[in-house]
């Protein structure tokens, strides 16, 4: 049996790579499982030898100390990987299949994974509908920024690439499927976006390019992408994107320079409860900014995308509403502007197919425009001190060299 290593959150600002457990078909005790889900059976699991691992902006919030992960939790959620072992139940997957995993854990069988709801499964974890792998609150399943993972109920949860060579020749971009593609899509397709819209994206973080990517490969006219930082703003800019500096002041009198009117389309938040303040409040959290931004600049009748996380518990947060979730949201003006808001974890495999499909057919560049770079997992712990700093890339680890 090969030996595992794995990213550990240690504590407040600190990661370490870790030895850890090789993946069994049974969960085990460990950081964060849920009673409930120790010793649970997974035949119906397959074991992956992670190709490419990504780090996420969520797992940022937890290195933060912005939530309640336990130390000595294994993150990653964004699993690139050939299987390597699979449980007696497994019929389809085989192995040696190269396979994106959805961030999602899913169980295929529930009520909301038949409508393809699996972003809300009801059967993986014990705490909440909803499940994802190394994160806080999720049931405990073992993340995957390590050498080898575990994915249960693998013939539905996994995407398996037609050809395999054709794959490994696009695999950073592949890398993407398993969640900032799909969740970036996701928040346009749920603001409305379509040809000929006019698209305001708020954050240009990895999730927020993949959404201004998204906007464009759905055929908007214009699509504006705000931050804080002029490196990313730079990204942005780098395929296409008009961009807003919310350092400067309010994105909406700068949207109004690019459009001639202050009002988009669509509006998709990519920030999250992490939110700043815009012009002089730049420095400050305020994490109802964007959302009561978004409401303000997108047109009456308008669609709100909301893929930027929101917790329950936030301990780091700056005041004792917030700390449980509860922000001083202007919903009275998106009400009277009737907007429509779609928030929550993106069900990965509503988009990953086809999505893959556009990659392999070079129909869009999401590598290219995130920036991925890869590195080795021993680099895990400067990976993310790089991108708490504002780097404008998306970390892609490379536990077995198999990216360069």
């Amino acid at each position: 049996m090969p030996g595992n290593k794995g990213v550990a959150y240690v504590k407040p600002g600190q990661v370490e790579v870790h030895e850890i457990d090789y993946p069994t078909f049974e969960l085990q005790d460990g950081p964060g499982v849920h009673p409930d889900n120790v010793g649970r059976p997974l035949p119906h699991a397959a074991i992956v030898k992670c190709v490419a691992t990504n780090i996420c902006g969520s797992d940022q919030h937890m290195v933060r100390g912005r939530t309640t992960a336990p130390p000595g939790l294994i993150l990653g959620h964004e699993i690139t990987g050939e299987v390597v072992d699979k449980g007696p139940d497994v019929e389809y997957v085989q192995v040696g299949d190269l396979v994106s995993v959805p961030f999602n854990i899913s169980c295929g069988r529930c009520i909301n994974c038949k409508a393809g709801k699996t972003g809300v499964c009801l059967n993986v974890n014990p705490d909440r509908p909803g499940s994802a792998y190394g994160y806080v609150d999720m049931g405990g399943w073992v993340g995957g920024q390590a050498e080898y993972a575990l994915v249960p109920y693998a013939d539905w949860n996994m995407l398996v690439f037609p050809d395999k060579q054709q794959a490994m020749e696009k695999i950073l971009d592949l890398a993407m499927l398993s969640d900032i593609f799909p969740t970036g899509y996701h928040g346009c397709v749920s603001a409305g976006v379509t040809t000929g819209s006019t698209v305001y994206v708020a954050g240009a973080g990895p999730v927020g390019l993949a959404a201004a990517t998204s906007a464009q490969l759905l055929g908007a006219a214009t699509v504006i992408v705000g931050d804080l930082q002029e490196d990313r703003l730079a990204q942005a800019r780098s395929f296409g994107c008009e961009t807003v500096d919310v350092s400067a002041g309010e994105p909406k009198e700068q949207i109004e320079q690019i459009l001639g009117t202050p009002e988009v389309d669509c509006g998709v938040d990519a920030v999250g409860f992490e939110a700043r303040g815009h012009g002089d409040d730049a420095e400050t959290e305020h994490p109802a900014t964007v959302l009561n931004s978004l409401m303000d600049l997108t047109r009456a009748g308008g669609g709100l995308g909301i893929p930027g996380l929101y917790v329950t518990g936030d301990p780091g947060a700056s005041d004792e509403a917030a700390k449980e979730g509860s922000l001083s949201i202007r919903l009275g003006l998106g009400w009277a502007k009737s907007l429509s808001f779609v928030t929550g974890q993106c069900p990965v495999m509503r988009y990953n197919r086809q999505l893959m499909m556009a990659i392999l057919n070079d129909r869009v560049s999401i590598a290219k425009n995130v920036n991925a770079t890869p590195i080795p997992l021993d680099r895990g712990p400067e990976g993310y001190q790089e991108f708490d700093q504002g780097a404008a890339r998306k970390y892609v680890l490379d536990p077995h060299g198999m990216l360069v």
